[in-house]
This record gives structure tokens, C-alpha cells and sequence, in this order.
């Protein structure tokens, strides 16, 4: 990895995932042709592109009793743990809906109540990501949306990899489609002759889902247009170079545009990561792809104070935070933006990932400096609740007229006098 100094220059060094013209050009025409055809598209682009042909698009319930047959005992331990874990943190995020009283019997609020329909994308082909499955489907249903849809592009065979199946039976979910692409989130958004249309989208996927899900939104929402993994690691003397390394190529596995960050005030401690880094690298089975983001994104900065680095952390805004310090805590209370902090040794990134219970569903790019991880609040909506009685009307109703009147609009003014409140006030 590539050591500097960090009054040089700290970013996350990659523009959005914004697509170019050829790609966004093609996501237009699917989700046209989706919006049009329906089915027969959706049938069409699969045999395209995931050289597949499919005359049922939804699994059957032969599959997931299949998947569940044949999969690894510990492994469904596991999963249902984790399930478990995810659970228990999300349900502490669930809001009540309030009233507050006004006076005369008036009362304003605020309804919290859940959206009616999801969907969620689950990436696929040649991976499978069942984590993806539990980090989207719990907090949805935490939050109570009753109808909860998975779609993920089949392999070869038409099928969906036995774990993500099992993930999605552990939480009793059992509407699941197999398409993929833009194709799958013009469906979700539109619906077709098989599939009805969700309110809501949420899940990662290449730049083709990042671009129709851009292009749906306001049809439906989204969650955010998140882009390639980062890790931001601040260490010092104090930790221990080999596992900085693994936690760094822990992300930088992911992509190619991956981007792997270690801050530290030690320059000893710098090259010996570098070295642990290019070590290890070379026994990754997936070294082709960390590589290329070690070598193109991944950076060391070397600073004259934990100051200085904190300072810089908070320009970065990075999509996971690791502190390995002798002071772990009192660094993690001076972080402001960050999507998920790991404190301590013994908090690697992946235990996020997959296990301890908050969600891996994290703010990319810098937009942690605005953005929350997903949670419960993103399957809810809220309306506002207004009841005023005749008696607080009537104490009211001029000082709106005049507000209304103030910034130019007759007919609000007119609409609150419509219930003559001059009147009321002469019998008065």
C-alpha cells in the first residue's frame, strides 16, 4: 500500500456511481420495456443476460424445502443466531405514534405506521449473500410491513444459491423471484402480470440496479445509491500489523473500486502494515479484485497527532471506522461521521457484517456526514394528525387569516374564514 502524509491529501478518491451514458441508456430502455411488457421482458432479459430461461420467475416452495434439506446444519445454527442478534438491536429502534394536547379538546400528533409493501434486492448469480437477506427483511419486519418480496438474479441453472433461501425461510418469507438487473427493479417498481408493484426498494447491487433504482425513484422509494465498500482504520503502536492488514483486505476483497484506509502516527507502524498487506495478499483467494483496490484506492497516512487524524476521519465520513488504539473509547467519542464504528481489537469489521446485530446496510462516499445505516425508520412513515375543535378554531382562525394574507394567499385565508369566524365573533 501506497504510505503518505496526510496533510497531502485525504478522500475516498472515487466519484459516485453515477453510470455513463451507455449504461444509463440501457437502464432507461429495460425499465421501459419492463414498464410496457411486463412479464415477457422480464423472461426476455434473463435468457439475455443471465443466460437463463425461465418459465416461472417465482421460486416454489419445492425449492426452499430443497435448499433447507441440503444445507449445513451448523451453518442454519448460525444464521438463525444471527438472525436473532439483528433482531433484538432493531427492535429497540421501533417508534410509537403520539398526541399532544392542545386545549379545548384540540389535539395535534403523529401517526407512525408501516409501509405496505418492500422489496428487497439480493445480489446473486455466481454469490450468494444470505446476510443481505436478514440485514434488509428484519427491520422491515420489525417495523411491521406485511408484505416483504426478494428478488435476486439466478445462476445458470435458474436457481438462488441454498443460503439465501434458507435466510429467507428462517424469517418467513416466501415471496421470492428470481430475476435480477434493472429488469428485477423495474418490476418492483411497476409491477407486471405475475409480480405487484412495492412502495419501497432497498438492497445493493451492480451499477445497472444503482441506476434503475435512481431512475424509480419518486415511483417508489429507495433506500440510497451506496457504492463500493470502504474501511477507515485508525491504529497506533499499539495494535498488531497482521490483523490491521486482514481487516483492511476484509474490504478491499469486495471490489476492485473497494477503498482501504489506515491512519496512523506511527511511520514504523505504516510500513509494517504495508508489508503485512502484500503478504497476505498473495494468499487471498481473491486477490485479483483486493489488489486492484489496494493498489488504485488503498492508502496509509501517516500524522503528527491522533488530532490530525481524527480531524481528517471526520472529512472522510467512511462507510466503516476501526480504532485500534491505546485508547479506543476516548478516540470513538471525538468521531462525528462515520457509518459504523468497530472499537477495540476485538471488534472487526465482518463481526458487523454478519453477527453482532446492527446493520451492515451503511452510508458510502462521505454521505455518512448526512446519513444513518438502514434501520427500522426506513419501512415506516409518519402523518401528522390535526383536530381542532370549534372553540380553538375560533380563537385562532384570525391570526391564520392574516399569516395567509401576509404571504399573498387569499384562498387560505378565505378557506379558514369559510367557517365565518367573523360571524362567531360578533355573536360573541
Amino acid at each position: 500500500m501506497r504510505i503518505v502524509s496526510l496533510s497531502k491529501d485525504i478522500s475516498l478518491k472515487r466519484p459516485l456511481e453515477m453510470g455513463n451514458a451507455e449504461q444509463m441508456k440501457t437502464v432507461k430502455m429495460v425499465l421501459a420495456d419492463v414498464k410496457s411488457r411486463g412479464d415477457a421482458a422480464i423472461a426476455e432479459y434473463s435468457e439475455k443476460w443471465d443466460r437463463v430461461k425461465l418459465h416461472e420467475f417465482r421460486v416454489s416452495t419445492e425449492e426452499i424445502n430443497h435448499a433447507k434439506a441440503n444445507f449445513d446444519a451448523e451453518l442454519l445454527k448460525d444464521l438463525e443466531e444471527a438472525a436473532h442478534n439483528i433482531r433484538v438491536f432493531h427492535e429497540k429502534q421501533k417508534r410509537s405514534s403520539y398526541q399532544v394536547d392542545v386545549e379545548n379538546g384540540s389535539f395535534i400528533g403523529q401517526r407512525v405506521s408501516p409501509l405496505d409493501a418492500v422489496g428487497l434486492y439480493v445480489p446473486g448469480g455466481s454469490a450468494a449473500y444470505p446476510s443481505s437477506v436478514l440485514m434488509n427483511v428484519i427491520p422491515a419486519q420489525v417495523a411491521g410491513v406485511e408484505r416483504i418480496v426478494i428478488v435476486s438474479p439466478p445462476n445458470d441453472q435458474g436457481a438462488l444459491p441454498d443460503a439465501v433461501l434458507v435466510a429467507a425461510s428462517i424469517l418467513g418469507i416466501e415471496e421470492i423471484y428470481k430475476i435480477g438487473g434493472a429488469q428485477a427493479i423495474a418490476a418492483l417498481a411497476y409491477g407486471t402480470e405475475s409480480i405487484s408493484p412495492v412502495d419501497k426498494i432497498t438492497g445493493p447491487g451492480n451499477v445497472f440496479v444503482a441506476l434503475a433504482k435512481r431512475e424509480v425513484f419518486g415511483v417508489v422509494a429507495i433506500d440510497m445509491i451506496a457504492g463500493p465498500s470502504e474501511i477507515a482504520i485508525i491504529a497506533d503502536e499499539t495494535a498488531y500489523a497482521d490483523e490491521v492488514a486482514a481487516d483492511l483486505l476484509s474490504q478491499a476483497e469486495h471490489d476492485p473500486m473497494a477503498c482501504p484506509i489506515l491512519l496512523t502516527t506511527s511511520d514504523f507502524f505504516a510500513h509494517e502494515v504495508a508489508h503485512e498487506v502484500e503478504k497476505q495478499l498473495t494468499k487471498l483467494p481473491r486477490e485479483k479484485i483486493a489488489r486492484a483496490a489496494v493498489e488504485k484506492f488503498g492508502r496509509i497516512y501517516v500524522a503528527e497527532t491522533m488530532e490530525d487524524i481524527v480531524e481528517a476521519v471526520n472529512k472522510l465520513a467512511p462507510e466503516h471506522l476501526e480504532i485500534m488504539t491505546s485508547n479506543p473509547q476516548v478516540v470513538a467519542q471525538q468521531v462525528r461521521h462515520a457509518g459504523a464504528i468497530f472499537i477495540g481489537r476485538y471488534s472487526s469489521e465482518p463481526i458487523g457484517d454478519y453477527f453482532a446485530g446492527t446493520n451492515h446496510v451503511l452510508p458510502t462516499n462521505s454521505t455518512a456526514r448526512f446519513s444513518s445505516p438502514l434501520s427500522v425508520d426506513d419501512f415506516i412513515k409518519k402523518t401528522s394528525i390535526i383536530y381542532y375543535t370549534q372553540e380553538t378554531w375560533l380563537q385562532h382562525a384570525p391570526k391564520i387569516a392574516r399569516l395567509a394574507r401576509m404571504e399573498g394567499l387569499e384562498g387560505h385565508a378565505r378557506a379558514v374564514e369559510s367557517r365565518g369566524w367573523a360571524k362567531e365573533m360578533d355573536q360573541s
